[in-house]
């Protein structure tokens, strides 16, 4: 039996597409192995960032001296960075065998068979833009008790910054009834969580016309999508689910409906990652994200007046260019007005095929470095004073799985997103429950809770040794995105 394996280079996105083609790759018979003696090593790669890119060549260069002691081994190269570079890939690193494009992933057992009877060094990157597909991973999303759905992919957004529109297209949506149906297949085998995956999530559209309309929806608004209806949808049809998210939205898609949806539909999380880049106006033009800092404050605080509790996190950008001090400063004090829990901060980079190119990047390495950081205190400041209010409270808590350090914890996450580790569960098996967990002290990115009497008696004993819930992906590099 031929065999695998998979490295992930990228953002959530590719982390899904990584369980897709480990779907395609064990229903044509192939068996998952270590990356040592792997017949097939799969690189799938993020280009939203130089980093992921950088990391790709580097271990491109260390398995082509791989592939002389491992003549019959097959490398292939997926993912942004494949649909970026096509053919240039092939040329300028030595021993690719395979570039294979996000929409191609279907192909990839033929393409494989094709190249071991012969074929040369193959390119396929073509979008599925007329029909679009969008495979499921249940026997590998089944095995963790939180699990991805693609409701879109593509984005139709211009960010002077952002490659995304070159390497995944233009927007395509999935049927509503597919998305359905694929969460309750997942729920029926264990899955308690579900998170919406999307470059812009938020734009969803049923191609099929069969949500109605979401209360407040505002038809001719070109903001206005049928996010908040596919929302409810899911709520409607799958009430087992106990907990939703997505990623990543676009502010601009931050609608009367789906802050009522928040409001109303309890599945939801009480936390949203709303992407803002800077709190410059005259940078948000030049980044080209279509709107300005007010209305990202305007319609954030009416979300989380909305839903009492619920959190923000965000991405922020530094050292774009022309990003003076001033500029700067404006993104710090959004940072304290929103009052996120949470940031992604990126230094730019830039990259191929966007219009940000023709802008000089005049902001130095170390002028980016120095911003990162102080973003970096200010936004570890914040999560950590938010951590040490909730010490004495009680939180309901969704247990992912044992603690991967610490074996005797278990792990899960608040409906706000807060990592909790829980102790006092000796011989239970919390997996996939919801259980209450009395914070007793923050650490720098999460709580440490002690198990309650109450759910510590109804908990299940446990019955053998049990692993982290959460299948693990080899996960090299992340970023966020919209």
């Amino acid at each position: 039996m031929p065999s695998y394996a998979i490295t992930t280079f990228g953002c959530q996105m590719n982390v899904h597409d990584s369980e897709r083609m480990h779907e395609v790759l064990r229903g044509a018979g192939y068996a998952e192995a270590d990356a040592g003696v792997a017949d097939v090593i799969v690189l799938n790669t993020c280009s939203v960032r130089e980093k992921a890119e950088q990391k790709l060549r580097s271990e491109v260069g260390r398995l082509a001296k791989q592939k002389r002691n491992q003549r019959d081994l097959v490398v292939v190269v997926a993912g942004c960075v494949a649909q970026q570079e096509g053919e240039r890939l092939v040329k300028q690193l030595q021993g690719i065998d395979l570039v294979l494009g996000p929409d191609n992933i279907p192909e990839l057992p033929r393409l494989l068979e094709e190249l071991a009877l012969g074929a040369p060094p193959t390119v396929r990157t073509v979008f599925d833009t007329e029909t679009p597909k969008f495979l499921t991973a249940l026997s590998v999303a089944g095995a963790s008790k939180t699990a991805f759905v693609t409701i879109m992919k593509g984005c139709d957004e211009r960010c002077s910054f952002c490659i995304v529109p070159y390497t995944r297209g233009p927007e395509r949506y999935r049927p509503s009834g597919e998305i359905v149906a694929e969460i309750a297949a997942l729920v029926a085998v264990g899955v308690r969580e579900i998170t919406l995956l999307g470059q812009t999530v938020n734009s969803y559209t049923d191609p099929t016309k069969a949500l109605p309309p979401a209360p407040d929806a505002t038809p001719g608004d070109p903001d206005e999508s049928e996010f908040a209806a596919l929302l409810r949808a899911i709520a409607d049809r799958v009430p087992e689910l106990m907990r939703l998210r997505y990623t990543s939205p676009h502010p601009r898609h931050l609608t009367r409906s789906l802050i009522r949806a928040h409001a109303e539909v309890a599945v939801l999380a009480r936390h949203v990652h709303m992407p803002v880049q800077s709190g410059s106006d005259r940078l948000l033009k030049r980044m080209i994200r279509r709107y300005s800092r007010a209305e990202y404050v305007e319609r954030t605080s009416a979300l989380v007046a909305a839903v009492p509790g619920l959190t923000l996190s965000t991405d922020i950008i530094v050292g774009f260019p022309g990003e003076t001090e001033e500029d700067f400063d404006a993104t710090l004090s959004l940072v304290r007005e929103v009052g996120f829990k949470g940031l992604f901060g990126f230094k730019y980079s830039e990259r191929p095929f966007t219009p940000a190119r023709k802008l000089q990047d005049d902001v130095t390495e170390a002028v980016k470095s120095e911003r990162l950081a102080r973003l970096f205190e200010l936004s570890e400041s914040l999560l950590g004073a938010h951590l040490t209010s909730l010490i004495g409270s009680t939180q309901r808590v969704l247990v992912e799985g044992l603690d991967k350090e610490r074996g005797e914890l278990w792990s899960g996450r608040t409906d706000r997103h807060e990592i909790v580790h829980i102790s006092g569960a000796a011989g239970l098996d919390l997996a996939g429950d919801v259980v209450d967990a009395d914070i007793t002290r923050s650490n720098k990115h999460s709580l440490q809770g002690e198990l309650t009497a109450s759910a510590r008696g109804s908990a299940r004993p446990r019955t053998a040794p049990e692993k982290s819930a959460r299948r693990s992906l080899p996960l090299v590099a992340i970023a966020e995105g919209a």
